[in-house]
């Protein structure tokens, strides 16, 4: 008789992810779906932004190489929900990203904190309830950039897109001596004021400041050299 041979789990990598097909597809899709509704682009650069800044916040939290690279493949599926509807996306995704993970054999407490991080990523249903979702959550609402917008009318652009338009560059950075995660951004205040993105982010960056917390530092923004904290 021939020995049995037990097949445990395997360590599925963010570049297994990254390159493959049928997630790639269902993130197109997502975009598609988005760009339809008039939304700013969700799509591959936008997923390669979070999951690089999430890389660079847990780097931060001295978490293992292996915790660090889940929150990567996290952030890489965090919106194709967005494939089904912009409404409840997150659960959406949640479901579909178990399914994916599970066919491709990745051990379910890894699974586990992904779908937890995926499915509290929007401030209207979830907030940050582990270190993966706060560094998911800090690096998706501070990507805002001129890039994203879809939109090619410029007459015709709503609130949304004037100010991701103004803005012409972002960027992360953690400052250990002082506690803080600053997000700075660059506005041209011809296109849209401070205000006005004070206006449509305050609840994304107050979901930044409680993500923040959660990490052990605040969270501050320094717009057009304007801070808010």
């Amino acid at each position: 008789m021939e020995p049995v041979v037990v097949v445990g789990p395997k360590q599925i990598t963010f570049k297994e992810i990254s390159n493959n097909p049928k997630i790639n597809t269902l993130i197109e899709g997502a975009n598609q779906v988005m760009k339809s509704m008039g939304y700013t682009e969700h799509g591959h650069r936008h997923v390669r932004m979070v999951s690089g800044i999430t890389k660079y916040i847990l780097e931060h939290q001295n978490m293992s190489p292996r915790e660090v690279e889940l929150g990567q493949i996290a952030a890489w599926m965090h919106d194709i929900g967005n494939v089904i509807a912009r409404i409840n996306h997150p659960s959406h995704g949640a479901a579909m990203a178990f399914t994916i993970l599970n066919e491709m054999g990745m051990d379910p407490a890894e699974i586990a904190p992904i779908l937890g991080a995926i499915g509290n990523h929007e401030e209207m249903m979830g907030g940050p309830i582990s270190v993966m979702s706060a560094a998911l959550i800090i690096a998706d609402k501070s990507d805002v950039h001129f890039s994203r917008v879809q939109n090619p009318i410029i007459e015709s652009f709503d609130i949304h897109d004037r100010v991701n338009y103004a803005v012409q560059r972002s960027r992360v950075e953690i400052k250990p001596d002082a506690q803080t995660i600053e997000l700075t951004l660059e506005i041209d205040t011809k296109q849209a004021s401070v205000m006005e993105y004070f206006e449509i982010f305050l609840t994304r960056m107050v979901m930044c400041r409680r993500s923040a917390e959660m990490l052990g530092y605040r969270f501050t923004l320094n717009a057009n050299g304007l801070y808010l904290e």
